[in-house]
């Protein structure tokens, strides 16, 4: 499945080595790596990223410079492919292209999925990530899902080829009940573009 050629990163760093050794949990470190630290998916992490409906994304540039983000979607909406490989769409948003602009500088990419209302657990995936069209992966993998809103369609997929999956514990991960959201019009919430922006426009305008 792979779409072009990727470049595991050393698991695990020389940073982690080294504060390991200065802080004395090289042998802890050690169990976790030969205990959870995969290769690929197994069976269970592919079965709980397709039940999942959320996943926090991380990126950098050439530069080491780091963005974090978000993205959501009905369960499955991040596709797994097989043990290796794994999808999942971009929409049209607000232009900067903040994610998909680091990818085309620096591959590497972190995914974080974290089930908060069932088995309160979390699953690392890490590896290369990919630009790709919808019709391209789609000639590749004919089973990727369709977008059930009407009308709209992804713009590129990211594919993330796996270069390793952990657990993250359950420790400090609240637990969340799925509930519709509130009107925000009514509860006179700013609208996305004014939240952060509204209070710096009146402080400039007095």
């Amino acid at each position: 499945m792979p779409l072009g050629p990727t470049t595991p990163h050393p698991v695990p760093s020389q940073g982690e080595r080294a504060l390991q050794a200065h802080l004395g949990t090289s042998e802890r470190a050690d169990d976790f790596y030969d205990r959870q630290v995969q290769p690929r998916l197994t069976p269970a992490m592919r079965e709980f990223i397709g039940r999942q409906t959320m996943v926090f994304l991380s990126t950098a540039d050439t530069r080491g410079h780091c963005d974090a983000s978000f993205r959501a979607g009905p369960p499955g909406f991040v596709t797994v492919l097989d043990d290796l490989h794994l999808a999942y769409p971009e929409y049209r948003g607000n232009g900067v292209m903040a994610s998909a602009g680091n990818i085309t500088e620096n591959p590497h990419m972190g995914l974080l999925f974290i089930d908060f209302t069932h088995d309160h657990i979390g699953l690392h995936v890490n590896g290369s990530a990919q630009l790709v069209g919808d019709r391209e992966l789609r000639a590749i993998c004919p089973t990727l899902p369709r977008d059930s809103a009407p009308g709209r369609q992804a713009e590129m997929w990211i594919h993330l080829t796996v270069h390793e999956a952990y657990v993250h514990c359950s420790k400090h991960i609240p637990h969340l009940e799925p509930a519709h959201q509130p009107n925000r019009r009514a509860s006179g919430r700013p609208k996305d573009g004014d939240y952060f922006t509204e209070q710096i426009t009146h402080a400039y305008l007095g």
